[in-house]
């Protein structure tokens, strides 16, 4: 895949390294993300990915390698003003409101105060809390704290946005208007690097995914292009011979005969009636034909293995 050029880049790392007492955190991060994209970061608990955030808010300084934010070098302080960011594990001043609050951050954003004010009703009603304007925070249920925080995240309308775990604590109902957001915001042209363990959100709502494992990106993938999601044939056939199961190679990266039952790993589907005439002209008997795709957590597994809570 052709690397996008710097300018048209939102995130460009190379070799980010970062150890805390001599032990690496994060052992050679190297990415690039472009612009206008929803980008998902898979990987384990332990695997990097909130050291990794850090580092690219300037919260914690690399070790080694280097990285730009929208063209500038990490830490710039102009480029955070256009930068959004929910944190996992955020603490609001409680005894503020949530008008407050989003005024409050709007202006720590750069807002000049007036359009800080203006923005609040907007970024409220965009997370479904414009009723509770006036209330405090400390009577806030955690799905409503999650909501708030989104919208303080995108109070000012950032270039980019950094979402750590953003449907945490939210209902059926409140994953929906996560997702609803984050593609408005691609949509008027910002950059999401989103973080979850709920593989299926980030399924149907970023464009592009990277696994990282050991503080190392170990696989990228991009979910818009048929050929980076492997779809999964089950074929029931009988008399399928060692020669016809090598055969299969030119259309399968993997083919397994389990009894009566083959399994096939393709890139599309255009491929399968060749392969069904491949089988009965090589005199294999085929009666039932299904497929289905590899799912984002089956490829998570594969390639990080099961979290061990490390």
């Amino acid at each position: 895949m052709t690397t996008p050029a710097t300018g048209s880049l939102a995130i460009d790392a190379r070799g980010l390294r970062k150890e805390f007492a001599g032990r690496p955190a994060v052992r050679d991060l190297t990415l690039s993300v472009p612009r206008g994209e929803i980008f998902g970061f898979l990987g384990p608990n332990g695997a990097g990915k909130s050291t990794s955030i850090k580092m690219f808010l300037g919260l914690v300084h690399p070790t080694a390698g280097r990285a730009t934010l929208l063209g500038a070098p990490i830490g710039d302080r102009d480029i955070r003003q256009r930068i959004g960011f929910l944190p996992e594990d955020f603490r609001f001043y409680d005894w503020l409101t949530a008008s407050e609050l989003l005024e409050l951050h709007g202006q720590l954003s750069g807002m000049a105060p007036r359009r800080a004010r203006m923005r609040v009703p907007e970024a409220l009603e965009l997370v479904g809390m414009s009723a509770h304007a006036s209330r405090r925070l400390r009577g806030f249920s955690k799905g409503m704290l999650q909501r708030l925080g989104l919208a303080q995240a995108l109070i000012h309308e950032p270039d980019l946005i950094f979402l750590d775990e953003p449907t945490s604590g939210l209902d059926p109902m409140g994953r929906r208007m996560v997702r609803d957001v984050i593609r408005a915001q691609r949509e008027r042209g910002a950059t999401v690097f989103l973080n979850s363990h709920l593989l299926s959100e980030i399924e149907v709502t970023c464009d592009r995914v990277a696994f990282i494992k050991d503080g190392v990106i170990v696989e990228s993938r991009d979910l818009r292009r048929e050929g980076d999601a492997t779809r999964q044939v089950h074929i029931t056939a009988r008399n399928v011979t060692p020669t016809i199961l090598t055969g299969l190679a030119e259309w399968s990266s993997r083919a397994e005969v389990n009894g009566n039952e083959l399994v096939l790993n393709v890139a599309s589907d255009d491929v399968i009636p060749t392969i069904v005439r491949h089988l009965v002209t090589a005199g294999a008997d085929v009666s039932q034909v299904v497929t289905s795709s590899t799912s984002l957590e089956e490829i998570f597994v594969r390639l990080v293995g099961e979290d061990r809570g490390l």
